[in-house]
């Protein structure tokens, strides 16, 4: 099954059957035994593949001509690879100094520290978000308040965010009574909450690697993780700060909803969303994607997605020195 949005403005396709992309003169067809169907391609920014998928070379070139990120997703849902387009966006002195700036410890951890101050923050704005909606976690933002984030080094620093996610997961239960969370597990997710957050990392790990695509940025040269091959890790760095703010804030919608439940998943090896709740899922999450916020610097409204591709225009004008980069803080 296809899946895209009406809009005008350029949206995700995703595809949730087995089939084959191809070329027929200057449009992109995808066919299986039910369908023979042309996908528009000017109406898109990024494919995403839940099945088995083949490209043929014609359909591979024209995706690259068009600037089209494909990412792929094994048969649980989560992420597995990218066909990644030639560079559109391509500055040699920022990529220089992108890896100086990674280089540099000094210069690595001040991102760093501010990238998990921007989590961190966003955390506890979304816990006081559903503190005034009647739920109790009052003991988990006083726990959040009281972590300090360690200077000195990358590992310190590291340390300091695997603590908040210690502190800030176990809330999710006093949010949400219908699926605890008990720990956080994911190589495989052992419960329905895991699998949830799991699927919704991984839907915002390639959303954040499209944003990055339309900045000068190299995905690759990352400041708060470390980079490593097979792994675009600086839309790991980004994703962290948006993470509260989307995932968390989706899943508790689809949960509490009841627009998820019981039946939306299936147990394998660990446990997993099946077709039908990635569907829900997906068009929830892109729901809080398309969502619009007035921005008090820009004096506009943009929206949820827009504000990852402008967290990357930030740290270009950092690491060229034209303005300090603050990470993203939620007001509202």
């Amino acid at each position: 099954m296809l899946n895209i949005g009406c809009d005008t403005i350029k949206e995700p396709l995703y595809i949730n059957s087995n089939g084959i992309l191809y070329r027929k003169e200057n449009t992109l067809k995808f066919k299986n035994k039910e369908v023979d169907t042309s996908i528009p391609i000017h109406a898109i920014n990024e494919i995403n593949c839940y099945g088995k998928v083949s490209l043929r070379s014609g359909a591979i070139s024209l995706l690259q001509k068009e600037k089209i990120i494909i990412n792929f997703f094994n048969k649980y849902g989560y992420y597995e690879g990218s066909l990644y387009p030639k560079i559109a966006l391509n500055s040699g002195v920022i990529v220089v100094k992108q890896a100086l700036t990674y280089n540099n410890e000094n210069k690595r951890c001040f991102i760093a520290k501010e990238m998990v101050n921007g989590m961190k923050h966003n955390m506890i704005k979304t816990l006081k978000y559903y503190k005034k909606k009647g739920k109790d976690v009052d003991e988990h933002i006083q726990n959040l308040e009281n972590e300090s984030i360690l200077d000195g080094n990358i590992n310190r620093i590291l340390s300091s965010e695997g603590k908040l996610w210690q502190s800030y997961y176990p809330s999710f239960d006093n949010i949400t009574k219908k699926f605890p969370i008990e720990k956080r597990e994911f190589k495989p997710p052992k419960n329905e909450m895991n699998s949830l957050i799991s699927y919704g990392n991984s839907l915002l790990y390639t959303t954040t690697l499209s944003e990055i695509y339309h900045t000068y940025l190299h995905p690759s040269i990352s400041f708060l993780h470390e980079p490593r091959e097979r792994r675009f890790s600086l839309a790991c760095d980004l994703a962290d700060i948006f993470k509260p703010l989307i995932i968390s804030r989706t899943i508790f919608k689809l949960v509490n909803t009841n627009i998820i439940n019981e039946k939306h998943f299936k147990k394998d090896v660990g446990v997993y969303l099946n077709e039908k709740g990635r569907q829900k899922f997906i068009q929830e999450y892109n729901n809080k994607l398309k969502t619009t916020i007035k921005h008090p610097q820009l004096k506009k409204k943009v929206s949820y997605r827009y504000l990852i591709r402008l967290e990357g225009y930030k740290l270009i004008k950092h690491i060229l020195e034209d303005k300090t980069y603050e990470s993203f803080k939620t007001w509202w």
